[in-house]
């Protein structure tokens, strides 16, 4: 019985898993987790790389036994290290979160037309994405000395196989990419006043083989390049039976929208703060990134640091007791994105536009929850809008699948049927794109139905709370443009 071996890496924690595919499911075993702890110094946030591999090996060994065929990794998107001729890393990889790229959507904006720019990339403009990144880091010794640039998967990848590629649905995240042909933008990286050199790698599409690993492993393993964006994964492993469909990658960002054949890169798609991104089998990730659990492991942070940590089931129990839709926020608001004591900012938010205060715990939580079901509708309202068709349900994979109050919360908003799990969708979508790279799957719809064959799911429909849900809703779009306007006022003060 054929195996593979998956690194997940998420940007709280990672994990390697073990797949054991029968030609109709897939038995997934954990065989080791650990936590990904970014490093805090005086110049900024950092990843602790290092670290990362070495737990990455530790579990690549775990999962080598009998039957292991390959190896792949996925990641999040955007970060990335730079390295020198001999492809040594020149120094650790910034996190996103870091504040150096402040202002850098407004230096982007100077250098290249918004409408043109989206055009080519159809990307979110976001001050995370790789363009931002560079534009922040012109002028350092790191950027100068740079011969090759690498996102995360890749990076583990070219360590693991000793070949560096630059896979399509990780580089697609990057606002870089050309979505139309599927290829770097040079015409875009000229413009930014980027070294050409840094995108040199051979550009290769989701499971494709890199080579064999170079490791100490106790079995032989390929490297596979996988869909390397750990969304992509996470909607390759979307249980979905009908085309008419939306999901939600729910983990530390929401990832909302829904699967397309095409790009859509018109202005409006970009007024709407959409992303085109590429996904497996040649499909289209049309999505937003909207905050998610992010929220919540930053309360957990503070109510630690305060001498408590309370679980997440335990938060969610007290959440269900509290009054719903009592306070609503933005989840996106740029005060909510960094890191920092997120009760108090969150408070402040409430203050800031005339909603109840959270007074309890249980109140914060229902805050962020009833927040981010309010959002997911509002982004799939503007989706299904732009491709001209409405959906039939919503998939939620990823940790938000294991949350039974904000799944039900988002049926009950939305009005739409919720299909939650699986659980460890990006794992799973790792494992079993390396299995069609390996000829055990021909493409996307087995892929789906080897995860409704495996992996037990959870349904949810509109309930009782649908009408409060609704009128809580009619307030939430007229609160975004309050909002926007009160923080437009006090930037003019």
């Amino acid at each position: 019985m054929p195996a593979y071996v998956a690194v997940d890496l998420g940007a709280g924690s990672g994990r390697v898993l073990r797949g054991d595919f029968d030609g109709e499911r897939i038995a997934v075993e954990e065989v080791h987790r650990f936590p990904n702890t970014p490093l805090r110094r005086p110049d900024g946030l950092f990843w602790d790389i290092d670290s990362l591999y070495s737990d990455a090996l530790v579990g690549i060994a775990k999962g080598a036994g009998h039957g292991a065929r390959s190896v792949g990794v996925d990641a999040w998107g955007n970060d990335f290290g730079l390295l020198d001729g001999a492809g040594a890393l020149l120094a650790r990889p910034w996190h996103h979160r870091t504040p150096r790229t402040d202002g850098m959507v407004e230096r982007l904006l100077s250098l290249v037309d918004a409408d043109e720019l989206y055009a080519v990339t159809g990307t979110q403009f976001l001050p995370i994405t790789m363009a931002c990144q560079l534009l922040a880091m012109q002028g350092s010794p790191e950027l100068a000395q740079a011969q090759r640039l690498a996102t995360i998967p890749d990076l583990f990848a070219s360590w693991l196989s000793g070949r560096p590629v630059a896979e399509q649905t990780i580089a697609s995240t990057g606002q870089l990419w050309d979505i139309h042909r599927r290829c770097w933008a040079a015409p875009v990286i000229a413009r930014l006043g980027l070294a050409e050199r840094l995108f040199a790698t051979d550009v290769v599409a989701p499971g494709t083989t890199v080579g064999p690993a170079r490791v100490d492993l106790p079995t032989e393993l390929d490297v596979v390049a996988v869909a390397g964006h750990d969304t992509a994964c996470a909607v390759a492993a979307v249980p979905a039976e009908q085309d008419a469909f939306a999901y939600i990658s729910c983990g530390t960002w929401s990832l909302v929208g829904l699967e397309m054949q095409r790009p859509i890169t018109t202005r409006a798609a970009r007024l709407a703060r959409f992303s085109n991104e590429v996904g497996v089998d040649g499909t289209v990730r049309f999505l937003s990134n909207v905050n998610g659990l992010w929220l919540l492991q930053e309360c957990r942070r503070a109510w630690a640091t305060a001498g408590e940590s309370p679980s997440y089931a335990a938060l969610i129990e007290h959440a269900g007791r509290a009054q719903p839709y009592r306070s609503l926020i933005d989840p996106d608001h740029p005060s909510l994105l960094g890191p920092g004591d997120m009760p108090a900012r969150i408070a402040a938010r409430c203050r800031a536009i005339g909603e109840p205060v959270p007074e309890t715990r249980g109140d914060v939580v229902r805050c962020v929850l009833d927040s981010l079901a309010c959002k997911y509708r509002w982004v799939l309202d503007r989706a299904t809008a732009l491709v001209g068709h409405p959906v039939e349900v919503i998939h939620v994979v990823g940790g938000g699948a294991a949350d039974p109050l904000l799944c039900q919360q988002t049926s009950d908003v939305t009005g739409l049927p919720v299909v939650a799990g699986p659980v460890e969708a990006t794992g799973v979508g790792n494992l079993l794109v390396q299995a069609m790279a390996d000829g055990q799957i021909d493409g996307l719809p087995d892929i789906r139905a080897v995860v409704r064959a495996s992996f037990p799911l959870r349904s949810y429909g509109p309930g009782e709370r649908r009408r409060v849900a609704e009128d809580a809703y009619g307030r939430f779009p007229q609160l975004l443009a309050d909002a926007r306007t009160s923080d437009e006022a006090a930037v003019t003060k």
